[in-house]
Parts: C-alpha cells; sequence; structure tokens
C-alpha cells in the first residue's frame, strides 16, 4: 500500500505515514508505516498467530473486537509496519495518566484491560505499549526499533510527557538461582549479561523505571517485567 492509499485508512488529522527502506543485505526494499484500521485486521491477527504459535494459547491472540477496541478508541496509537506491500507487523498503544491510576506495580492485564483498552484515557499524560509483534520471517530488517522510533513520533506529536511499557525478561530464568530480578537487571545494564527484549529495548532508547513482579504470566521471566520509559525530550 502506498502513503495515498494510507491516508485512506485514518481520519484526516490523525493520519500517521512514513516511507522509508530497510535493506535485505545490499538491497533496498520499501517499507511503510502508518495507522492500521479494519481493512488490516485479517493480517494483523495472522502476523500473531505466526509470531506465537502453540504452545502459546491462541485466546491470547488479536481478535477482531480487541482491534476495533483499539481503531476506535485512540487511531492515533496503533501501527502498522508494510515491506513490499505485506503487512508484516504491528504496534498498540493507549494513554494513560498513569501516576494518577496506577501503583508501580501493575499488571498487563490490568492496565490494558487484557488488551482491549478500555482503560485508555483521552487525556492521559502518558502512551504506554500494549504489544510490539514482528513477524519471524521479517525481524531481520530492525523493523521493532522503527516502529518504536514511530511511536516516540506519536509522543511528540500529542504533547506527551513520555512513552512506558514493561518488557519481559526472558533471560532470567536462566540466572534466578543465582540472583534477583533487580539484581539480573542491574547485570544487564553494567554489560555483563544481555538480555533479547530488555537489551533490544535499551538500542530503541528506552531506559529502566524499576522491575514488576506478577506483571504477566511468562515463565522465562518468572512472571517479572522491567518497567521502561522513553521521555519526550520537548517536555521537562
Amino acid at each position: 500500500m502506498d502513503l495515498e492509499a494510507a491516508k485512506k485508512i485514518t481520519e484526516p488529522g490523525k493520519l500517521y505515514a512514513k516511507k522509508l527502506y530497510v535493506f535485505d543485505g545490499d538491497q533496498p526494499i520499501e517499507a511503510v508505516i502508518r495507522n492500521y484500521g479494519k481493512v488490516d485486521f485479517d493480517a494483523l491477527i495472522r502476523i500473531q498467530q505466526e509470531s506465537f504459535p502453540p504452545p502459546f494459547p491462541s485466546e491470547l491472540w488479536w481478535n477482531e473486537e480487541q482491534l476495533t477496541e483499539h481503531i476506535t478508541r485512540f487511531p492515533e496509537g496503533v501501527l502498522c509496519v508494510e515491506v513490499a506491500g505485506q503487512v508484516v507487523g504491528s504496534i498498540t498503544g493507549l494513554r494513560v495518566e498513569y501516576e494518577e491510576q496506577y501503583a508501580a506495580d501493575h499488571s498487563w492485564s490490568s492496565l490494558t484491560d487484557d488488551g482491549y483498552i478500555r482503560t485508555h484515557r483521552p487525556d492521559g499524560d502518558t502512551l504506554y505499549i500494549v504489544d510490539i509483534c514482528i513477524m519471524p520471517a521479517y525481524r531481520k530488517f530492525g523493523l521493532g526499533k522503527l516502529m518504536m522510533q514511530s511511536m516516540y513520533e506519536v509522543v511528540v506529536h500529542l504533547g506527551l510527557r513520555r512513552l512506558l511499557g514493561g518488557g519481559r525478561m526472558p533471560g532470567y530464568h536462566k540466572h534466578a538461582a543465582a540472583m534477583s530480578a533487580d539484581d539480573y537487571v542491574r547485570a544487564v545494564m553494567a554489560g555483563t549479561l544481555k538480555d533479547p527484549v530488555i537489551t533490544f529495548l535499551l538500542r530503541c532508547g528506552r531506559t529502566p523505571v524499576q522491575v514488576v513482579p506478577n506483571y504477566l504470566q511468562d515463565e522465562e521471566s518468572l512472571n517479572h517485567a522491567l518497567l521502561m520509559e522513553w521521555r519526550n525530550p520537548f517536555r521537562i
């Protein structure tokens, strides 16, 4: 889909559409990051299915009801990426007034309303990341980082204070017998350990806030997550 076609998906004034190039070796390939809409639902569900195959529970894949809530409640906060005209990834957020709505210890389920984002606050000062997902075959292109950077642009455009979200700690289970979750994060920050998700988010410009226990059901992270933020540099 080209940029002109992308403009027809969202309401005027709420559009995000950006063309760029990713590289397969030395070959540049056109990519488009834009708001997703109803026309993309089948592709978005397929991306979840390919990214989280069994034994991941199928009931946790996006469904049409959730996606409808996303594009209705916060259309500015839903982005997808196309490579060579195929939708291959998405990132979804909602707005919250974090300091007012939630204590430091919260869960993904409570904050995102199990992914339905009915907790969205149109006046919230924080964009909270619900999900980021890239098809496995396209992860070599660095699309996750590009999509996260696009969400930073949304934060700036809307004048929000920050982007926030919980990052899984999938490497933690290998070290849990010898260290606490906080010590594991300190080791990652010191460079003595590398975590697939936390290190990726650091490379995206996110900074640690605190470890959150019982954030989500995740055996590899032992249900922990690291809350990480990106501060809008135009707001103090």
